[in-house]
């Protein structure tokens, strides 16, 4: 096919190369391989390439007022991640801009993730790493550097959505009680013997283990704050890998320093990458990137999700998996 004649998209986010490739081969395609677009870079490639689509990641930020100056030939957004917060859906929709999420690609490797971050926090997993980089040289007593043990314990789960569900699934293999909070009850056969809470504080006080697996969004915003934090048994272990935005982290940092949170597995801050350098001073906290959906499988698997969207709707078909206001 003639490139002058296949669809015209920027992409303004660094992809894997199987990504890059196929986009390359399927449109005409503006890469950002090299660069890091800021927002005013990614409205003149717009402009400049009379882009029909846009993909996107989580790290590119389009408010209403982004959204209000994009060009009128730019018809579909699509994000290769399956949270859709650092978007303005509704100034999207009122602009006839479809806007499309890759919302089952990165479920299982966050689930993985999320179970990684719960056993080295809760196993001391960064004090043990500094301890062997420093050359170790020192047998340990048996009382000394003892972490908290997972197996047979009670986990609470914050949203329990596909990537909660499967959170849940990788606990029960530790034998963990699984307890959750969501906006609504799920069917008995999604359940699978968890016990649910329909007020999210009633639930606190019986979590050894907190996961938060909920999308961002103003409901959930600092759902994790002195409040709540005071109503986790002593001692708990707390894991984030949905959003930072759901945590006051100034609560967060004075709970792990008292001791009343015994650890806490990080992958996502309020800010970011410049993210609270206090965390980085804590034994107890585990930090990780925002990496959870980093494994080639599913990033591939992110990018073709929003290559097919993109596909389908300038070839005038539907989304694949469009995002709309309830």
């Amino acid at each position: 096919m003639n490139t002058k004649m296949k669809p015209r998209i920027v992409v303004a986010r660094s992809m894997p190369a199987a990504v890059a490739q196929r986009a390359s081969e399927e449109f005409d395609a503006l890469l950002a391989q090299d660069c890091v677009p800021d927002t005013e870079e990614v409205l003149n490639r717009l402009a400049r390439h009379r882009a029909e689509g846009l993909m996107i990641g989580a790290s590119v930020k389009l408010d209403s007022e982004t959204i209000a100056r994009m060009p009128a030939h730019v018809r579909i957004i699509a994000t290769v991640s399956a949270g859709i917060d650092h978007i303005d859906i509704a100034a999207a929709q009122a602009r006839g801009i479809v806007v499309t999420n890759a919302p089952e690609g990165p479920t299982e490797c966050t689930a993985d993730l999320c179970m990684m971050l719960l056993l080295c926090a809760a196993r001391r997993a960064t004090e043990y790493h500094a301890l062997m980089q420093a050359g170790w040289r020192r047998r340990l007593g048996l009382g000394e550097m003892l972490g908290t043990k997972v197996s047979g314990k009670t986990l609470g789960i914050f949203g329990m959505g596909r990537i909660g569900r499967e959170v849940a699934q990788r606990a029960r293999g530790f034998g963990m009680k699984i307890l959750y909070h969501n906006r609504t009850r799920l069917p008995s056969e999604l359940e699978q013997g968890a016990t649910y809470f329909a007020d999210f504080r009633e639930m606190l006080p019986h979590c050894g283990f907190l996961s938060l697996n909920a999308p961002g969004s103003p409901q959930t915003r600092h759902v994790i704050n002195r409040e709540t934090l005071a109503l986790l048994p002593e001692g708990a272990v707390f894991v984030n890998t949905a959003r930072g935005a759901l945590v006051d982290e100034e609560a967060l940092i004075e709970s792990l320093r008292s001791g009343r949170l015994a650890a806490a597995g990080l992958d996502v801050f309020e800010s970011e990458p410049d993210f609270d350098l206090r965390f980085r001073q804590l034994g107890n906290v585990f930090l990780t990137p925002h990496a959870a959906s980093a494994t080639t499988e599913t990033r591939n698997r992110m990018g073709y999700c929003a290559l097919d969207n993109l596909a389908a709707v300038l070839a005038g078909k539907a989304p694949v998996t469009p995002v709309t206001l309830p």
